[in-house]
């Protein structure tokens, strides 16, 4: 039986205060950490791959196993698919071979990725951020995506993106942010339990919880 997964608990209970501060921060100041030689040689992978195609691109930031990037191969079968984890053991793992030619399931570092794309030029059609970044404690808040120093080059992709969560305030802050960076953002419950996107979305909708979905365009 699989085991129901637990609730985000946090004792934050409103968009955190300095979320605000840290957005317009990271818009001004370029961040500089050096990109490691393995990400740009994971990078180096997705250019040669690319190289040559017209098609419209969808980035599956930060994939697991890489279920939702096939998902999204086979639903878009006209564009490229691109799926980014770090994680070795997850990657691909359960998933029937052959892949799809549109698809590509990377090994890299997601921060990484996000950075030397945007400076590539990268355009997306469609970006996607399906899987948990909750960081709940309040001294955490740099460490969520909207509240990272990547977040600007994550935007930088453009494109339509489209956060999934079960932690209702996680949602709430991305809109926030994205509305910061002069973004047009919809926030929703997602009331369609038969069509999860993920496995950690139809553990969650399994599990009873409700889940909120944050789309924005440029």
């Amino acid at each position: 039986m699989q085991q129901a997964s637990r609730l985000v608990v946090s004792n934050q209970f409103g968009i955190h205060a300095r979320l605000a501060d840290r957005v317009e921060r990271h818009r001004s100041h370029v961040w500089r950490r050096p990109v490691p030689e393995h990400s740009r040689r994971a990078f180096a992978e997705a250019e040669r791959w690319l190289a040559g195609s017209a098609e419209p691109l969808i980035l599956d930031a930060g994939c697991g196993t890489g279920a939702s990037s096939l998902l999204l191969a086979r639903q878009f079968p006209g564009m490229r698919v691109v799926g980014v984890d770090k994680s070795h053991a997850r990657l691909g793992r359960g998933l029937a071979r052959p892949l799809p030619d549109n698809l590509l399931l990377l090994r890299a570092d997601l921060v990484d990725i996000w950075r030397l794309a945007a400076a590539a030029g990268w355009r997306l059609m469609r970006h996607c951020v399906f899987y948990p970044n909750p960081w709940p404690k309040p001294g955490h808040i740099g460490r969520r995506w909207h509240g990272h120093p990547v977040l600007p080059n994550l935007l930088a992709l453009g494109g339509e993106l489209e956060l999934r969560t079960n932690w209702e305030l996680y949602a709430r802050e991305w809109s926030a942010a994205l509305t910061l960076h002069g973004r047009k953002t919809r926030l929703d419950i997602i009331d369609d339990a038969t069509a999860p996107v993920s496995p950690f979305e139809r553990k969650y909708l399994a599990s009873g919880h409700r889940c909120w979905r944050v789309q924005a365009t440029a």
